[in-house]
């Protein structure tokens, strides 16, 4: 009778916890592809609303190459805090 209630709380808590790094792996690798690929990321900023001209273009793609996405490269992120 218990482990009709505590099987399916742990698949629940397997898929979830799956479903979160399956979904991170993908969309680190999603990001890591618009990067190398300005049709991509045009694209992307045009379902946001965004039309980019050539010069913003380049700047997003740098952007994104100054970005540390996969887990080989080291990341020294620059601190966030308060411009004076």
């Amino acid at each position: 009778m218990v482990w009709n209630i505590v099987i399916p709380i742990i698949t629940l808590i397997v898929g979830l916890v799956g479903g979160f790094f399956i979904g991170a792996y993908y969309l680190r690798k999603q990001l890591e592809k618009m990067q190398n690929d300005p049709d991509t990321l045009q694209k992307m900023a045009k379902q946001m609303g965004y039309n980019l001209n050539g010069k913003q273009m380049q700047k997003a793609q740098q952007m994104m190459k100054n970005q540390q996405f996969s887990k080989n490269q080291p990341g020294q992120r620059k601190s966030q805090g308060r411009r004076k």
